[in-house]
């Protein structure tokens, strides 16, 4: 990819966007669209998958038709918000390996605290795309970038919902090489270090906690 950051404009994926901003959507419906957009955005992060081709036979003769090439790519969430957007993109790439990053955010420094990790082998051979509803800060993010290159990844993508400038320009600054997937770039980050018009904490709306 050549941008370090792409926004998708498709009218689907903002439609289904704004849906998950209002306040009064429910857990279930928040779940449901977010999966929805996974799928959406994985098209996008994917686009330009190395392919290569095998000899098949159709119905009507043989051919040779394209297919991926490689290693399969491997998809890494970041816990726990990362796996609404993991679980999505699994139904349109079933083949791929999964990985976790376990961090939570210090609410007093704002920055990111590891407490597990557990990705797939060789993956200085594979397309790593990391998920994370939320690039706010951008701490946690780069956290998880430098974790994922320590075990070897060298390609690697980050996709997320939305995005805030600030946190564009931490991963920018940390990881120039890694181009960022979006549906929407915001205005800010408030205070707390929340996104801002944004859709509040995703971890908490995907799963109805506090």
């Amino acid at each position: 990819m050549k941008d370090h950051l792409t926004v998708v404009k498709h009218p689907l994926v903002q439609h289904k966007l704004t849906m998950m901003r209002k306040h009064d959507t429910t857990t279930g419906e928040f779940r449901r669209l977010l999966r929805e957009i996974s799928q959406l955005l994985a098209y996008e992060v994917t686009g330009e998958l190395p392919m290569t081709t095998r000899r098949i036979t159709t119905p009507m003769e043989e051919m040779d038709a394209p297919v991926l090439a490689g290693r399969k790519l491997a998809l890494v969430s970041i816990l726990r918000a990362g796996n609404g957007l993991l679980d999505g993109m699994l139904e349109l790439i079933p083949s791929a390996r999964v990985g976790f990053v376990g961090l939570y955010r210090d609410e007093e420094t704002l920055r990111p605290v590891q407490y597990y990790f557990k990705v797939p082998t060789e993956l200085g051979e594979r397309l790593v795309i990391t998920v994370d509803p939320m690039l706010a800060t951008g701490n946690s993010s780069v956290a998880a970038i430098d974790l994922l290159k320590e075990a070897g990844a060298r390609n690697l993508r980050f996709l997320c919902l939305l995005a805030a400038p600030e946190g564009v320009a931490r991963m920018k600054e940390a990881h120039p090489d890694v181009p960022i997937v979006t549906a929407a770039l915001d205005e800010r980050l408030n205070e707390k270090g929340y996104i801002v018009p944004g859709l509040g904490d995703a971890g908490d709306r995907m799963y109805g906690t506090k």
